[in-house]
């Protein structure tokens, strides 16, 4: 039995009994689910290993990303495809069939779109148990919570996508950070048209590989997993800065991208 689509609404901010649905949740997950990763990395697309030194994403961490749903789906999708399981919490706007594009398997997807002020509560419930979860926070987290979700990610060697917002601030103890730049559409004329996909820059950087380091994608790809595309010369200075920011700045916000076309 899944509940990748049955915890949709589990933890939405909705009546007065969420006090106990967190703990629902951890032993339901917890049936299906393994107690500490046996694995040191998480595989990324084939399109991302040349972004991080070790070719995959470290295990025990966290990592600051675009809050981009294309971006935060694409690198979930490895994962998943390699039977983890994987979450989603606090992007609403996150689509199942734009999940589905990008090759996720649904049945081990879980999404708590809505959590409201338990949005950290709800990701160090899922931090026990899920391998890879993917967060964008609903407000400034305290020092001392971040410290505490460290350490189960590395307890239990969960790997933590956190999508950096301007009302969240910048993520203490970040193992690194994913940052999506230079966004162009496709299949958009003036004013008409069909969303198609979109290009991007992808830069990644890290606390033990601080040399950013770039690839051009599409997302998804023509056959809907992430497609590399031939490199293009990108200003180190650009590179430097947008990887330098806690917060993003207008195209890699990710503001004009939840509604696409490219749901499916």
């Amino acid at each position: 039995m899944g509940i990748g689509l049955d915890a949709v609404t589990a933890l939405s901010p909705a009546g007065d009994s969420r006090a106990g649905e967190v703990l629902r949740l951890r032993r339901e997950i917890s049936r299906m689910q393994r107690r500490r990763s046996e694995h040191q990395l998480l595989p990324l697309d084939p399109a991302f290993s040349s972004l991080l030194p070790e070719q995959g994403l470290q295990t025990g961490t966290a990592y600051t990303v675009s809050p981009s749903p294309s971006l935060i789906l694409a690198l979930l999708a490895a994962a998943s495809q390699r039977g983890h399981w994987c979450a989603v919490v606090g992007m609403p706007t996150l689509g199942v069939e734009a999940a589905a594009a990008f090759g996720i398997e649904l049945p081990r997807l879980i999404l708590v779109p809505e959590p409201g002020d338990r949005w950290l509560a709800a990701t160090s419930a899922l931090a026990e148990v899920v391998p890879l979860i993917a967060v964008q926070p609903g407000s400034r987290a305290r020092d001392a919570d971040v410290s505490r979700l460290s350490a189960r990610l590395r307890d239990r060697g969960s790997t933590l996508l956190v999508a950096e917002t301007t009302a969240s601030g910048a993520w203490p103890q970040s193992e690194g950070s994913i940052r999506l730049h230079d966004q162009h559409w496709l299949g958009v004329g003036e004013g008409w048209g069909l969303i198609e996909g979109s290009t991007a820059t992808v830069t990644a950087r890290t606390r033990h590989s601080p040399q950013p380091s770039s690839v051009r994608v599409r997302l998804p790809g023509a056959q809907g997993a992430v497609e590399q595309l031939p490199s293009e010369s990108i200003p180190a200075e650009t590179v430097t800065e947008l990887t330098a920011l806690p917060g993003l700045r207008g195209d890699g916000t990710g503001a004009r991208e939840y509604p696409l076309a490219v749901a499916g």
